[in-house]
Parts: structure tokens; sequence; C-alpha cells
């Protein structure tokens, strides 16, 4: 049985808790839920609740492939307006029309994104806070952000995609049958939590998911120089 690209994918954000969960957001539910920069483990279960109601589109109690069957079923049964098992051209454009409003939003809601980071950007720039760039301020800040580059190049061994999330879904899934049962998802993100909680305290502040994020990289890479040799 092969698993689902797209649950598989959301899962792992939810089972890593990186950069998605560090901006107190994971795809449209917030992790974050008083919005105070911290994220208890009441609010990553109550999350994680949540994100594995809506992967498991089947409501079978499992994410695996069969999901993704259900959740294209239930695309085109919300396309098929009048039922009759066929998508007339008229539904078909009313399809594509509601896909491309919802594109519009996304790319608006980056854009706003985008804006609100470049402002961080020129910000830590901007270090005599003058209210400008100088030649050597931009400089220092191209080599910064090259150095940074590097960094993530070489841990990511010069390879894009979402290798630590695949990563963390084989620690999920612990026998091994390419399908995560409830109890599974539940101990994983239990486990995650709890090892990016390294005080202990109940709840994870950014600079602790930074590091945690930064030790599941050096994990993969050691994992895939002993694949290689």
């Amino acid at each position: 049985m092969k698993k689902t690209t797209l649950s598989l994918t959301a899962a792992a954000l939810v089972l890593t808790g990186t950069a998605a969960l560090a901006h107190g957001h994971m795809g449209k539910m917030k992790v974050d839920a008083d919005g105070d920069g911290l994220i208890t483990r009441t609010e990553m279960t109550a999350h994680a609740d949540q994100m594995f109601t809506r992967m498991d589109a089947n409501g079978d109690g499992v994410i695996n492939a069969e999901d993704r069957a259900a959740r294209r079923q239930a695309h085109f049964a919300k396309a098929d307006t009048n039922g009759d098992g066929e998508l007339s051209q008229a539904e078909m454009q009313a399809m594509h029309a509601e896909r491309m409003e919802k594109r519009e939003q996304r790319r608006a809601q980056r854009g706003e994104r985008r804006e609100a980071r470049m402002a961080e950007h020129f910000e830590r720039l901007d270090t005599d806070n003058s209210g400008g760039l100088s030649q050597a301020e931009m400089k220092a800040g191209h080599e910064a952000r090259g150095e940074r580059r590097g960094g993530e190049r070489k841990a990511r061994g010069g390879k894009r995609g979402h290798r630590g999330g695949m990563h963390m879904l084989r620690f999920a899934d612990t026998n091994g049958d390419k399908t995560i049962t409830r109890a599974e998802f539940d101990a994983a993100v239990a486990d995650q939590f709890a090892k990016t909680d390294t005080d202990g305290d109940g709840q994870v502040t950014t600079a602790e998911m930074q590091a945690r994020h930064k030790a599941m990289r050096e994990a993969i890479r050691a994992e895939r120089n002993a694949g290689s040799q």
C-alpha cells in the first residue's frame, strides 16, 4: 500500500514541528491558539487531533493511500453540483473559478507575509538604525545570507524536499506497514514535543523549535552518510 504524499507531508509537519509550527500555523489551522508565541502541550495535542481528522479523509482511523481516493471522491462530489456523476463544462468552469479564487487569496496572504519579512530583514541590515542601508551594511547582509544558505544546503546534502518529514514518518510508522494509526500518530507527536521541550516546562519556545530542527537535520545527515557507506 502506497502512502499518500499529501497526507504524509502534512503529517510530517505535525511530527517535526519545524518552520510551520514555529510560525504558529500549520495549513489552515493555528497551532499557537492564544498567539503568545509559545506552544503548549495542550495546544499541540488539540492541533494534532484536528490535523489527524483532516488527513484521515475516509474516517477509518488510519492515514494511508485510501485517504487520497476518498479526498478525490469528495472533491469530485463537490464539483458535481447536480449529482449526475459527471462534470459538465459549467461545473468545470465553476470549479476552476473557485480554485483560482483560493489561489489569489493564498497569493495575497503570501504577499502580506513577504512584506513583513522584508521589513524585518531591512531592520536587521540597518545596524545603525539610520533608516537607510549603506554599502557596508548591504555587503555584510549579503555575506551573512551566503553563509546561511551554504549551511542549509550542506545540512540537506545539496538536496531539496521534505526528507526530514519523511524521516519522522518512518519513525511514526512503528510496525512498517506504510500506514499511520492514530496511536502511532499520537505517540510520535508526544515524543517530538517532549524532545523539543528541552526544559520540560510543558511549552515550546521558538528557540527550542529551532534547536530541535537543527538536531533533526544533523541526525538525518548522519543517517544519509551511514547509508552511503
